[in-house]
Formats: C-alpha cells, sequence, structure tokens
C-alpha cells in the first residue's frame, strides 16, 4: 500500500489531487490518504479525513511507500519505521502555509537516500511513476540523541540566567 498523508493541521489538496489523478491514470487501487478536512474529496484513491494516532501508525506500518507533506511527523514516524518517503512541501505563496519552512526542510532532505523531494506536482507525478523502486533510508531512534538534549537543555539555562 502507498500511504498518503496531508498531516492534521490543514489540508494539501495540491498533493492529493496529483496523487488521485496518478493515481487514475496508472489503474492504483492501493493508495490511501489521509486528506485532512476540505470541500474536495479523491475519487480514485480511498481516504479518511483524519486519523487517530493509533490509525496513522496502524497506516504507516502497513504501507510500503509514505507520500506526504514536509511535515516533521510524518517525515520522523516514515524514518523510525525504515520506510520510502516521498514529500512534496506545502508553499506559503499558495497560502497553503504561512511561511515556506516546509520547502527549508524538503531542501535539507533533498538527496538523503531514502527520501525523495517533489517541488511541485509535475515533480510529483513523475517520481510517483518510479515509487515502485523506492528503498528505504534506514532507522533512526525514536529518542534525541544525549549531545542534542544536553545542548537545548544548556541553551534554556543560559536564556533564563541572562
Amino acid at each position: 500500500m502507498i500511504f498518503v498523508t496531508v498531516g492534521s493541521d490543514t489540508p494539501f489538496d495540491r498533493l492529493i489531487r496529483t496523487v488521485d489523478r496518478w493515481a487514475f491514470e496508472n489503474g492504483r487501487r492501493d493508495v490511501y490518504a489521509q486528506i485532512g478536512k476540505n470541500s474536495w474529496r479523491p475519487q480514485y484513491v480511498a481516504y479518511s479525513e483524519m486519523l487517530g494516532p493509533s490509525d496513522f501508525k496502524r497506516h504507516v506500518m502497513a504501507a510500503r511507500v509514505i507520500v506526504a507533506h514536509a511535515g516533521m511527523g510524518t517525515i520522523l514516524s516514515a524514518l523510525q519505521l525504515q520506510k520510502p518517503l516521498l514529500v512534496m512541501p506545502r508553499r506559503g505563496a499558495l497560502g497553503e502555509t504561512r511561511n515556506d519552512h516546509q520547502a527549508d526542510t524538503a531542501a535539507e532532505l533533498s538527496g538523503i537516500e531514502g527520501i525523495d523531494v517533489a517541488n511541485d506536482e509535475s515533480e510529483l507525478l513523475s517520481k510517483l511513476g518510479k515509487i515502485d523502486h523506492s528503498k528505504p533510508y534506514g532507522s533512526i531512534s525514536s529518542h534525541a540523541e544525549e549531545s542534542l538534549t544536553t545542548s537545548i537543555r544548556e541553551f534554556i539555562h543560559r536564556q533564563m540566567i541572562s
């Protein structure tokens, strides 16, 4: 199964419409999407508006590949469970988010094995055409490294005493 998710904040019609079109054009019936609350509904992809945490994890675990917005929660879930990931960032200029932080995240992820980035609908369609050959990144821990938590703790302490 290919699991598509837009996260829990806002709908991402551009991503869902493109995947729905691709599924139709390629006769794919193995796509399930979490689409968010919106007025547009996919015609060729099975979907739910929202998924609770346990259902979300179940879909991620069952998926062979994850297609998503460039949200860190989804990215970390896919990496922890060793799932290949194709992300398309939301764009601030299109009103999909408040700024281009997802584009910045996607740019940092670009080139990492197991993570593919599509910056627009055309790239997404092209990369979906190769999705059956996607391979996972490997695995990451579900916990931060101690050096990171120590650095954050020291930063907070410095801020409190200054």
